[in-house]
Protein backbone atom coordinates (compact mmCIF):
# COMPACT_ATOMS: atom_id res chain seq x y z
CA UNK A 1 0.00 0.00 0.00
CA UNK A 2 2.95 2.32 -0.23
CA UNK A 3 4.70 4.88 2.15
CA UNK A 4 4.87 4.42 5.98
CA UNK A 5 1.60 3.37 7.84
CA UNK A 6 0.67 6.55 10.49
CA UNK A 7 -1.36 4.44 12.78
CA UNK A 8 -0.89 0.66 12.58
CA UNK A 9 -3.36 -1.90 14.98
CA UNK A 10 -1.30 -5.03 15.96
CA UNK A 11 -3.42 -7.88 17.07
CA UNK A 12 -5.62 -5.67 19.03
CA UNK A 13 -8.20 -7.88 21.48
CA UNK A 14 -10.37 -7.13 23.78
CA UNK A 15 -12.94 -10.08 26.06
CA UNK A 16 -16.45 -9.26 27.03
CA UNK A 17 -19.21 -12.24 28.55
CA UNK A 18 -20.65 -12.78 25.19
CA UNK A 19 -18.23 -10.93 22.89
CA UNK A 20 -14.54 -11.18 21.72
CA UNK A 21 -12.46 -8.88 19.39
CA UNK A 22 -9.75 -11.13 18.61
CA UNK A 23 -6.42 -10.59 17.01
CA UNK A 24 -7.52 -7.17 14.88
CA UNK A 25 -4.65 -5.71 13.09
CA UNK A 26 -4.29 -3.24 9.98
CA UNK A 27 -2.72 -0.51 9.30
CA UNK A 28 -3.56 3.33 7.97
CA UNK A 29 -1.48 5.59 5.63
CA UNK A 30 -1.52 9.25 5.61
CA UNK A 31 -3.61 10.68 2.47
CA UNK A 32 -5.39 7.47 2.23
CA UNK A 33 -9.27 6.96 3.58
CA UNK A 34 -10.07 3.14 4.41
CA UNK A 35 -13.50 1.85 4.94
CA UNK A 36 -14.07 -0.28 7.67
CA UNK A 37 -17.21 -2.91 7.32
CA UNK A 38 -18.93 -5.13 8.90
CA UNK A 39 -22.44 -5.82 10.02
CA UNK A 40 -23.63 -4.50 13.19
CA UNK A 41 -22.05 -5.77 16.19
CA UNK A 42 -19.24 -6.96 14.47
CA UNK A 43 -16.54 -4.93 16.83
CA UNK A 44 -16.25 -2.16 14.83
CA UNK A 45 -16.81 0.86 17.14
CA UNK A 46 -15.10 -1.24 19.85
CA UNK A 47 -11.70 -1.13 18.21
CA UNK A 48 -12.10 2.68 17.45
CA UNK A 49 -12.81 2.95 20.97
CA UNK A 50 -9.77 0.84 22.05
CA UNK A 51 -7.81 2.60 19.30
CA UNK A 52 -8.70 6.07 21.01
CA UNK A 53 -8.09 4.95 24.50
CA UNK A 54 -11.90 5.12 25.18
CA UNK A 55 -11.74 1.38 26.85
CA UNK A 56 -8.96 -0.57 27.95
CA UNK A 57 -7.45 -3.15 25.44
CA UNK A 58 -6.72 -6.63 27.23
CA UNK A 59 -4.21 -7.06 24.33
CA UNK A 60 -2.49 -6.13 21.34
CA UNK A 61 -0.97 -2.81 20.76
CA UNK A 62 -1.64 0.73 18.81
CA UNK A 63 1.16 2.13 17.19
CA UNK A 64 1.40 6.05 15.99
CA UNK A 65 3.74 6.92 13.38
CA UNK A 66 5.63 4.04 14.05
CA UNK A 67 6.19 4.25 18.01
CA UNK A 68 3.90 2.21 20.61
CA UNK A 69 1.59 4.94 22.23
CA UNK A 70 2.75 5.93 25.69
CA UNK A 71 2.16 9.75 25.89
CA UNK A 72 -2.02 9.55 24.97
CA UNK A 73 -1.86 13.65 25.85
CA UNK A 74 0.36 13.84 23.21
CA UNK A 75 -1.59 11.09 20.86
CA UNK A 76 -4.92 12.54 21.45
CA UNK A 77 -3.81 16.22 19.66
CA UNK A 78 -3.07 14.02 16.63
CA UNK A 79 -6.50 12.38 16.33
CA UNK A 80 -9.65 13.56 15.84
CA UNK A 81 -13.20 11.13 17.13
CA UNK A 82 -16.12 11.72 15.52
CA UNK A 83 -19.05 9.79 16.13
CA UNK A 84 -22.09 10.11 14.18
CA UNK A 85 -25.30 10.98 15.94
CA UNK A 86 -23.56 11.50 19.33
CA UNK A 87 -24.30 15.08 20.61
CA UNK A 88 -22.49 16.64 24.02
CA UNK A 89 -24.04 19.72 25.54
CA UNK A 90 -26.89 20.18 23.53
CA UNK A 91 -28.01 23.00 25.21
CA UNK A 92 -24.85 24.76 24.59
CA UNK A 93 -23.91 27.33 21.83
CA UNK A 94 -21.31 25.79 19.57
CA UNK A 95 -19.35 28.81 20.34
CA UNK A 96 -19.09 28.15 24.06
CA UNK A 97 -18.00 24.38 23.10
CA UNK A 98 -15.49 25.36 20.92
CA UNK A 99 -14.16 27.73 23.26
CA UNK A 100 -14.03 25.06 25.87
CA UNK A 101 -12.51 22.47 23.53
CA UNK A 102 -9.87 24.71 22.45
CA UNK A 103 -8.19 24.60 25.71
CA UNK A 104 -7.38 21.35 25.62
CA UNK A 105 -5.25 21.50 22.70
CA UNK A 106 -2.10 23.11 22.91
CA UNK A 107 -1.89 22.78 18.96
CA UNK A 108 -4.95 24.61 18.42
CA UNK A 109 -5.37 26.74 15.18
CA UNK A 110 -8.25 29.69 15.98
CA UNK A 111 -7.68 30.95 12.49
CA UNK A 112 -7.50 27.69 10.63
CA UNK A 113 -10.54 26.53 13.16
CA UNK A 114 -13.02 29.77 11.28
CA UNK A 115 -11.88 29.06 8.27
CA UNK A 116 -13.31 25.85 8.50
CA UNK A 117 -16.27 27.01 9.85
CA UNK A 118 -16.75 29.40 6.58
CA UNK A 119 -16.25 26.54 4.45
CA UNK A 120 -18.81 24.85 6.03
CA UNK A 121 -21.09 27.11 6.95
CA UNK A 122 -21.64 26.49 10.35
CA UNK A 123 -23.30 28.91 12.67
CA UNK A 124 -21.74 29.07 16.14
CA UNK A 125 -24.33 31.28 17.29
CA UNK A 126 -26.62 28.28 17.50
CA UNK A 127 -27.20 25.74 19.91
CA UNK A 128 -25.94 22.43 19.00
CA UNK A 129 -29.43 21.33 19.02
CA UNK A 130 -30.43 23.47 17.14
CA UNK A 131 -28.15 22.44 14.06
CA UNK A 132 -28.95 19.76 11.62
CA UNK A 133 -27.15 16.70 11.96
CA UNK A 134 -25.25 17.16 9.15
CA UNK A 135 -23.92 20.84 10.61
CA UNK A 136 -23.07 19.07 13.79
CA UNK A 137 -21.00 16.47 12.08
CA UNK A 138 -19.27 19.25 10.26
CA UNK A 139 -18.91 21.33 13.93
CA UNK A 140 -17.28 18.60 15.22
CA UNK A 141 -15.12 17.91 11.77
CA UNK A 142 -14.22 21.48 12.00
CA UNK A 143 -13.14 20.98 15.96
CA UNK A 144 -11.11 18.21 15.05
CA UNK A 145 -8.87 19.47 11.65
CA UNK A 146 -8.36 22.35 13.73
CA UNK A 147 -6.01 21.10 16.73
CA UNK A 148 -3.95 19.47 13.77
CA UNK A 149 -5.35 16.24 13.64
CA UNK A 150 -3.12 13.98 11.19
CA UNK A 151 -5.79 11.13 11.55
CA UNK A 152 -9.33 10.92 11.99
CA UNK A 153 -11.66 7.79 13.54
CA UNK A 154 -15.08 8.53 11.85
CA UNK A 155 -17.70 6.47 13.31
CA UNK A 156 -20.94 6.37 11.30
CA UNK A 157 -20.31 10.06 10.22
CA UNK A 158 -22.71 9.84 7.81
CA UNK A 159 -25.58 8.23 10.35
CA UNK A 160 -29.06 10.24 9.54
CA UNK A 161 -28.09 12.63 6.65
CA UNK A 162 -29.93 12.93 3.91
CA UNK A 163 -27.93 12.80 0.78
CA UNK A 164 -27.09 15.89 -0.54
CA UNK A 165 -25.42 16.45 2.76
CA UNK A 166 -23.72 12.52 3.12
CA UNK A 167 -22.68 14.11 -0.27
CA UNK A 168 -21.31 17.13 0.47
CA UNK A 169 -19.25 15.55 4.11
CA UNK A 170 -18.02 12.64 1.73
CA UNK A 171 -16.40 15.45 -0.68
CA UNK A 172 -15.00 17.39 2.47
CA UNK A 173 -13.07 13.98 3.47
CA UNK A 174 -11.80 13.18 0.10
CA UNK A 175 -10.28 16.91 -0.16
CA UNK A 176 -9.03 16.37 3.22
CA UNK A 177 -7.24 13.49 2.45
CA UNK A 178 -5.94 14.21 -0.65
CA UNK A 179 -5.04 17.89 0.28
CA UNK A 180 -3.66 17.79 3.95
CA UNK A 181 -2.95 14.31 4.35
CA UNK A 182 -4.84 13.46 6.56
CA UNK A 183 -5.65 9.77 6.90
CA UNK A 184 -9.43 8.73 7.88
CA UNK A 185 -10.75 5.59 9.13
CA UNK A 186 -14.00 5.27 8.24
CA UNK A 187 -16.78 3.24 9.70
CA UNK A 188 -20.04 3.05 8.22
CA UNK A 189 -23.11 1.07 7.40
CA UNK A 190 -24.01 3.28 4.19
CA UNK A 191 -21.42 0.87 1.82
CA UNK A 192 -22.25 2.86 -1.23
CA UNK A 193 -20.05 6.00 0.58
CA UNK A 194 -16.68 4.07 0.73
CA UNK A 195 -17.06 2.77 -3.22
CA UNK A 196 -17.26 6.93 -3.75
CA UNK A 197 -14.14 7.59 -1.77
CA UNK A 198 -12.41 4.54 0.34
CA UNK A 199 -8.97 3.54 -0.76
CA UNK A 200 -8.51 0.75 1.30
CA UNK A 201 -10.87 -1.67 3.26
CA UNK A 202 -10.86 -3.54 6.56
CA UNK A 203 -13.63 -5.90 7.03
CA UNK A 204 -14.43 -7.39 10.32
CA UNK A 205 -16.54 -10.15 10.77
CA UNK A 206 -17.34 -11.58 14.09
CA UNK A 207 -14.71 -9.55 15.87
CA UNK A 208 -11.88 -10.79 13.63
CA UNK A 209 -10.56 -9.29 10.50
CA UNK A 210 -11.28 -11.40 7.35
CA UNK A 211 -9.48 -8.61 4.78
CA UNK A 212 -7.74 -5.81 4.72
CA UNK A 213 -6.22 -4.58 1.50
CA UNK A 214 -6.54 -2.27 -1.54
CA UNK A 215 -10.67 -1.39 -2.85
CA UNK A 216 -9.39 -2.77 -5.76
CA UNK A 217 -7.49 -5.74 -4.67
CA UNK A 218 -10.95 -6.58 -2.87
CA UNK A 219 -13.39 -5.91 -5.63
CA UNK A 220 -11.50 -7.98 -8.14
CA UNK A 221 -11.73 -11.00 -6.70
CA UNK A 222 -15.72 -10.98 -6.53
CA UNK A 223 -17.92 -10.18 -9.80
CA UNK A 224 -21.88 -8.85 -10.41
CA UNK A 225 -23.80 -11.59 -12.88
CA UNK A 226 -26.88 -11.28 -14.29
CA UNK A 227 -29.12 -13.10 -16.67
CA UNK A 228 -32.42 -15.27 -17.73
CA UNK A 229 -33.54 -17.63 -15.29
CA UNK A 230 -34.51 -20.14 -17.66
CA UNK A 231 -31.08 -20.06 -18.69
CA UNK A 232 -29.48 -21.18 -15.61
CA UNK A 233 -28.96 -24.64 -14.31
CA UNK A 234 -28.92 -26.00 -10.78
CA UNK A 235 -25.02 -26.23 -10.08
CA UNK A 236 -24.94 -22.74 -11.60
CA UNK A 237 -27.40 -21.32 -9.50
CA UNK A 238 -25.86 -22.42 -6.51
CA UNK A 239 -22.53 -21.11 -7.42
CA UNK A 240 -24.36 -17.22 -7.25
CA UNK A 241 -24.19 -15.60 -3.73
CA UNK A 242 -26.95 -13.28 -2.50
CA UNK A 243 -29.22 -14.77 -5.55
CA UNK A 244 -32.04 -12.18 -6.48
CA UNK A 245 -35.01 -13.46 -8.89
CA UNK A 246 -37.57 -10.87 -11.12
CA UNK A 247 -39.38 -10.78 -13.88
CA UNK A 248 -37.62 -13.75 -14.82
CA UNK A 249 -34.23 -12.80 -14.71
CA UNK A 250 -31.38 -12.80 -11.67
CA UNK A 251 -28.67 -11.54 -10.54
CA UNK A 252 -25.95 -11.95 -7.75
CA UNK A 253 -22.02 -12.58 -6.82
CA UNK A 254 -19.69 -14.71 -7.91
CA UNK A 255 -15.96 -15.30 -7.33
CA UNK A 256 -14.06 -13.84 -10.49
CA UNK A 257 -12.56 -17.48 -10.73
CA UNK A 258 -15.77 -19.21 -11.29
CA UNK A 259 -16.70 -21.28 -14.32
CA UNK A 260 -18.46 -18.73 -16.60
CA UNK A 261 -21.96 -19.12 -16.89
CA UNK A 262 -23.56 -19.19 -20.65
CA UNK A 263 -25.65 -15.82 -21.49
CA UNK A 264 -24.83 -14.40 -18.75
CA UNK A 265 -23.67 -10.93 -18.27
CA UNK A 266 -20.31 -9.78 -16.05
CA UNK A 267 -19.76 -6.44 -14.39
CA UNK A 268 -17.97 -5.08 -11.93
CA UNK A 269 -19.40 -5.85 -8.36
CA UNK A 270 -19.89 -2.77 -5.53
CA UNK A 271 -19.15 -3.04 -1.91
CA UNK A 272 -22.39 -3.58 -0.61
CA UNK A 273 -23.11 -6.19 -3.06
CA UNK A 274 -19.64 -7.76 -1.84
CA UNK A 275 -20.61 -7.46 1.50
CA UNK A 276 -24.23 -8.73 1.68
CA UNK A 277 -22.78 -12.12 -0.69
CA UNK A 278 -20.22 -12.52 2.42
CA UNK A 279 -22.60 -12.57 5.27
CA UNK A 280 -25.67 -13.95 3.42
CA UNK A 281 -24.49 -16.03 0.90
CA UNK A 282 -27.09 -18.46 -0.43
CA UNK A 283 -28.66 -18.26 3.22
CA UNK A 284 -32.17 -16.43 2.84
CA UNK A 285 -34.26 -16.68 5.04
CA UNK A 286 -38.20 -16.99 4.85
CA UNK A 287 -40.54 -14.43 5.51
CA UNK A 288 -42.19 -15.76 8.62
CA UNK A 289 -45.12 -14.61 7.52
Amino acid sequence: MGNNPILEVQNLGKKYPKFELKDVSFSLYPGKIMGFIGRNGAGKTTTLKLIYGLIKKDAGEVFYDGHPIENEEAFKCDIGMLFGGIDFYPNQKAKTIADVTKRFYPSWDEELFQKWVRYFEVDLSKKVKELSNGMRVKFNLAIALSHGAKVLLLDEPTSGLDPVSRDELLDAFRRIAKEKGTAILFSTHVISDLDKIADDIAYIQKGSIVAFESVPDFKKRYRHVEGKTASLTGSEQDRIQHFREKDGRYAGVVLDDDPIIEGATYQEANLEEIMLAIERGNDNEESPF
